[in-house]
């Protein structure tokens, strides 16, 4: 089934403490609204979790099935599932049995759409932009951070350094500065990376600071909510452009970068 009228249907599969998905990849594709005719809209279902820890993130990742189920009968056209750290943790590869599972459920339900993860947005837009080598900053804590070098670097992409903040709590992750990451990035070794990975966590902001780590480093810098975004497109048939939205969304415009020093 597919939505008829000019809007767009986006789903969005949300851990219940999250309240940057549903303002970083509207903001993202509104932005896009006034370069592009293609309009969109919005559905969320959530799934409980407070604090990001191992076993809160297994117990929520159980209800995606639910969530899938529920926008399906929204009619939407993709479901974006949000929780890059819940992917991960729940085994190196996770985010293709979890895309195939919940695209089941949706069939099942009699309104069958591509269900993309985070987790899988960002190993394969970094992919497909020829990223090999990264450097990221992460909210989690140390343990959970150290899974998703794992899991990043078994797909085939090194990350040379990384950042963990080590905010266990979901909505004290949300309630960071958005600009932080612009200046974050210099704790890094950013020597001889690809790209930087300002943000892998689509619960901590940083849209603003995207395009600022560009210009100040020479670099390209994406996000997990901007490869969501990316791959939200895609799966649409749109043009991946928008405003605001760095390397991913640029168009390939990446010869505008200027060259670090």
């Amino acid at each position: 089934m597919t939505n008829s009228s000019k809007y767009r249907r986006i789903g969005l599969i949300v851990p219940s403490s999250n309240v940057t998905m549903e303002t970083e990849i509207p903001a993202l594709l509104k932005a896009r609204e006034t370069i592009l005719p293609d309009r969109f809209t919005f559905h969320s279902s959530r799934m409980r979790m407070k604090s990001v820890v191992k076993e809160e993130l297994e117990a929520m990742d159980a209800d995606s099935l639910r969530c899938a189920t529920e926008l399906s009968d929204a009619a939407v056209e993709v479901q974006a599932y949000a929780c890059l750290v819940a992917i991960m943790s729940m085994g190196l590869g996770y985010h293709r049995t979890s895309s195939e599972k919940l695209h089941k459920a949706t069939a099942e339900s009699g309104c069958p759409a591509p269900v993309l993860n985070s987790a899988g947005a960002l190993v394969e837009s970094l992919h497909e932009m020829s990223f090999k080598k990264v450097a990221i900053i992460c909210p989690y804590m140390k343990p959970l951070t150290r899974l998703v070098v794992e899991y990043i670097e078994n797909e085939g992409i090194e990350v040379q350094d990384f950042l963990a903040l080590e905010i266990p709590d979901n909505l004290d992750v949300a309630s960071q500065d958005p600009a932080a990451p612009a200046e974050l990035w210099r704790k890094l070794d950013v020597r001889g990376v690809d790209a930087i990975v300002a943000s892998a966590c689509v619960q901590m902001p940083s849209l603003p600071a995207i395009e600022m780590i560009e210009r100040a480093s020479g670099l390209p810098t994406v996000s997990a909510a901007v490869a969501t975004t990316r791959k939200i497109l895609q799966n649409l048939g749109l043009t991946e452009v928008a405003p605001g939205g760095g390397a991913l969304l640029s168009g390939g415009q990446l010869a505008r970068l200027p060259k670090v020093a």
